[in-house]
């Protein structure tokens, strides 16, 4: 941010920090040794991969946890003794921030002032600006429930500030969250800092929000792997990092067998190559299998800085997803067993109404056999009443669905229902569960039981790399393995569809890249996948995209059609992400809502 800031006292201070958790695999050292300071006035951002131990850390700066030994200082209060004094001083926005949906915007914003002490007389003046900033004074009487994911996020920001607090932390803000609403609720939080003074530390899984931070200190494992200036850690990536074609390859393909290259420490897709950072600064030897490599320098960014610290913090290359193979679909041909239809889904004129308002309006799009495409969106788009209508949970009011040629509302329902694997937008697994007994209730509730299923299930488990976890509740795993536990339990029957609703929502980049390359050898099966997504970057592994609005379809094409659309002499190579902003706001009026 501001780079004339002066230094200031530190606002927060932590020395040598310790928190264990007891749990089936012994004791878990959540944060361990953990020292740094954040400047007042500043935003510090908390970076790391999921189990890292950044909610623990905050939760034990809001006065939640304690720690078992350290120190730690905040506006000059220790949490450990002095909590509620420090309350009146302090905003904490979890996860998943405690709205009360049956509640309107107004009453969220009043019992947040109760809870806080705050005068009847100095509300009016203090909710003002915050509604304003927000733009939710319109919606002051709408239940908390009724808003947008993004209006969410700003109401939960809202309620945090009611109290004016000097010092907030923000537990990822943005997940779940639009590109379009994303950058507003930037827009509103750096405006607080500017105006207000108020210090941020704000944990968060989007690398692109790095730039926003005056520091930022990196976690692995509980441990601080670098802290800095986010222009200072890119500058240690630079001279790393390459661009790598294979004409002959698709970038599916050339990707995985890259990031188990010796030195290359990440491997990710991206528009129409992979882009590696090398241990070294020469690119590195490539196996004689890729015949005829260009591989060119390229700029670094933060998620450059960010994956070499973890290759080299974890003390070997990350892990690559395993070969396709062990998942178990070499005995059959993915969804052809009727006949072979070109397309696996068939979405016609389809229509979804909730009274009067609708939710999707004439949508017509297909998926082909072994595609990946993208259902792209801001939050209210239609996406999630889509994804419902297709896997029978919601019956459209009117137009046509298919799956593999035959309608959705058939007499073979339950038979075309089989063939589908569904990863909800909402964690839907069974939390107070352990995760083998998940895998036994959903492939029970596919009909396997005995042999097979044990069979099966032992399958899964070391595919996704739960069996460390198989004894622990759902509930009590990292976001990451959350997200893991779900996709194996949506392909444990070997569907061959699989409906993805935003499954990386809040996961780091080392999940999200795992999670990808499983999906993309799954394509490469046969296996035709929709899936809905708010990183812009992850929407590149998509073969096509629609982007909607209001229920509408402004959009279908390839990333590099889509990307094309935005080229302006102003932004002559624009991101996805640029894209879809601009499709968003050139939207005739009234065709995306707040």
């Amino acid at each position: 941010m501001a780079e004339d800031r002066l230094p200031r006292s530190p606002a927060l201070s932590l020395r040598n920090v310790v928190r264990t958790f007891q749990s089936p695999r012994g004791i878990i050292r959540a944060i361990d040794d953990v020292s740094f300071d954040v400047a007042e006035g500043t935003i510090t951002g908390l970076i790391g991969p999921d189990g890292a131990g950044k909610t623990t850390l905050l939760r034990i700066l809001a006065g939640i946890l304690g720690a078992d030994s350290g120190r730690a200082t905040i506006l000059g209060f220790d949490p450990a003794t002095e909590a509620p004094a420090l309350q009146r001083h302090l905003g904490y926005m979890p996860q998943k921030f405690g709205l009360y949906e049956d509640l309107t915007v107004g009453e969220n914003l009043d019992l947040h002032a109760d809870l806080h002490g705050v005068p009847k007389e100095k509300r009016a003046e203090l909710y003002a600006p915050l509604l304003s900033m927000t733009a939710l004074g319109p919606f002051r009487t709408r239940l908390a429930g009724k808003l947008s994911g993004g209006m969410k996020q700003k109401l939960g920001v809202a309620c945090s500030l009611v109290h004016a607090p000097p010092l907030l932390l923000l537990d990822e803000p943005t997940v779940g969250v639009d590109p379009v609403s994303r950058r507003e609720l930037w827009e509103i939080l750096t405006r607080q800092v500017r105006e207000k003074r108020t210090t941020l530390l704000v944990s968060t899984a989007y690398m692109d929000e790095a730039s926003r931070f005056d520091r930022v200190v990196i976690l692995y494992a509980g441990k601080v792997l670098g802290e800095g200036r986010p222009e200072d850690l890119v500058s240690e990536a630079r001279g790393h990092v390459f661009h790598v074609i294979e004409q002959a390859w698709s970038i599916r393909k050339l990707e995985p067998v890259l990031s188990r290259v010796p030195g290359i420490l990440d491997a990710v897709g991206e528009e129409e190559a992979v882009r590696i950072v090398a241990a070294g600064t020469s690119p590195p030897s490539l196996p004689a299998e890729i015949p005829d490599p260009k591989i060119d320098p390229v700029p670094p960014r933060f998620e450059d800085a960010f994956m070499q610290r973890l290759a080299r913090g974890a003390g070997e290359n990350l892990k690559p997803a395993p070969a396709p193979e062990n998942l178990g679909w070499q005995n059959k041909k993915i969804g052809l067993a009727d006949g072979g239809h070109e397309a696996a889904i068939v979405i016609r004129d389809l229509t979804r109404d909730f009274g009067s308002f609708r939710a999707v309006d004439h949508l017509t799009f297909s998926v082909g056999r072994g595609e990946i495409f993208g259902l792209l969106g801001a939050n209210g788009a239609g996406k999630t009443t889509t994804f419902r209508m297709l896997s029978g949970l919601l019956l459209p009011t009117s137009g046509e669905l298919k799956i593999d040629g035959e309608d959705v509302l058939g007499s073979r329902v339950a038979e075309i229902r089989g063939r589908l694997g569904y990863m909800s937008q909402k964690f839907s697994l069974y939390t107070q569960l352990t995760v083998h007994q998940n895998l036994v209730f959903f492939t029970s509730a596919y009909g396997m039981s005995g042999k097979r299923q044990r069979d099966r299930i032992a399958e899964i488990e070391a595919f996704f790399e739960l069996e460390p976890y198989r004894d622990e509740s759902a509930g009590l795993l990292p976001l990451g393995f959350r997200q893991r536990l779900a996709l194996a339990a949506s392909v444990a029957h070997e569907p061959s569809i699989l409906l993805l609703d935003e499954p990386t929502s809040g996961v780091d980049p080392v999940a999200r890249r795992e999670f990808w390359r499983t999906i993309s050898q799954l394509s490469l099966w046969g296996v035709s996948v929709l899936v809905t997504t708010h990183f812009m970057t992850e929407a590149e592994y998509c073969d096509r995209v629609a982007i909607m609005a209001q229920g509408r379809l402004l959009a279908l094409g390839s990333p590099r059609d889509i990307r094309a659309r935005a080229r302006t002499p102003e932004i002559p190579d624009p991101t996805l992400e640029d894209a879809f902003i601009r499709l968003l706001e050139s939207a005739p009026q009234g065709e995306v809502s707040a």
